[in-house]
């Protein structure tokens, strides 16, 4: 079968597209057909070397799809072969205190597919069944093939950590990513008021068109948390959704109200940001990290996505074989919403 493979990490360059052997299911998996995979920026950490294992053999990669089961192994009950589903890329032992209390994202032995097992950016894939859920029927397997990774991670910050209420002014970094789109309509969802940000005007659009309520130019506009105030008519955010990271964190700490929320999933600008710690401490800041999300978020999240009929805003779809291109694409943040691998 086909699949997008690394040997060592590196660049995108180092991204093959070749022949490997099919998987067979083991006790407690499923292969699946592949139809759709969805990129994240966690691919391209993955090929630079995020996981920083050594890479013993060829390391397929991707953490989002969607397909059709094909094959299930020993005391697998929940799917059977001809189920459309979706993945849960999260992994968890499902024995620690952390999965036995529900928070499997918080798991001693947490990890990602595509990272730490094999990826599904392949013909075929082999997955824990317990890690696959149906395919949302409103969605087509393009849409639900690049959904899961990014809508679960926003259900997580802006439901589970912040406690998002309707008529709460919500302030998302750099609309156009997966995480950012999709925060943008679960909160919209849930009767929140949106800020946005971007250097793209034409992004800014996009956005307007998905109901964002302010949009800011962080090229144009120098103080941003100082625009945000404005909005605000002087209080600031109540919460604040980042995966930018060092860039964008001393604006989240000034546009954030008194008493308010900031909830980090990323640091694509960088991991190292200086803190005025009296500022959390004066204004009673709530600073919470996310990554991804429990099982009962995710079935929380299909309900509410399922019940509103809402869809992944698709940038682009493109071949499996054209994958170097699809991540070039992502990697220079060109894309507004998730570029789509079709693979069946």
């Amino acid at each position: 079968m086909k699949a997008a493979v690394i040997y060592e990490y590196g660049g995108i360059e180092n991204v093959k597209v070749e022949d490997v052997p099919q998987p067979k299911p083991q006790k407690g998996e499923a292969v699946i057909k592949i139809k759709s995979c969805g990129l994240n920026h966690l691919d391209i950490w993955v090929i630079k070397g995020r996981s920083a294992e050594k890479l013993t053999e060829a390391h397929i990669i991707g953490s989002d799809a969607s397909g059709i089961v094909q094959s299930a192994g020993a005391e697998v009950k929940n799917i059977k072969a001809g189920d459309e589903v979706v993945v849960n890329p999260g992994l968890s032992c499902g024995r620690c205190e952390y999965c036995r209390s529900g928070q499997n994202s918080e798991c001693e032995t947490f990890g990602i597919t595509g990272l730490s097992r094999p990826g599904l950016f392949a013909e075929m894939a082999a997955v824990p069944a317990v890690n696959l859920y149906p395919k949302p029927a409103h969605m087509s397997f393009d849409e639900a093939g690049g959904f899961v990774l990014t809508f679960l991670t926003a259900w997580r910050m802006l439901m589970t950590k912040a406690n998002l209420k309707s008529g709460q002014t919500v302030l998302i970094h750099g609309i156009g990513g997966g995480v950012a789109t999709s925060s943008l309509q679960l909160a919209k969802l849930a009767g929140a008021e949106v800020i946005v940000t971007s250097s793209s005007d034409s992004k800014l659009a996009c956005a307007k068109g998905l109901g964002a309520d302010h949009t800011i130019n962080y090229k144009r506009e120098e103080d941003i948390a100082g625009k945000v105030k404005e909005i605000t008519s002087g209080r600031g955010a109540d919460i604040v959704i980042d995966s930018a990271g060092a860039t964008t964190w001393p604006c989240d700490l000034a546009a954030v109200r008194k008493g308010g929320t900031i909830v980090l999933c990323g640091v694509t600008t960088g991991a190292t940001a200086q803190t005025n710690l009296r500022t959390i401490y004066w204004n009673q800041l709530k600073i919470f990290g996310s990554t991804l999300g429990s099982d009962e978020d995710l079935r929380q999240m299909l309900k509410a996505v399922s019940a509103g009929k809402i869809k992944p805003v698709i940038d682009s779809v493109k071949p499996l074989s054209s994958v170097r291109e699809a991540l070039g694409r992502m990697e220079a943040a060109e894309q507004f919403g998730k570029i789509i691998l079709k693979v069946s």
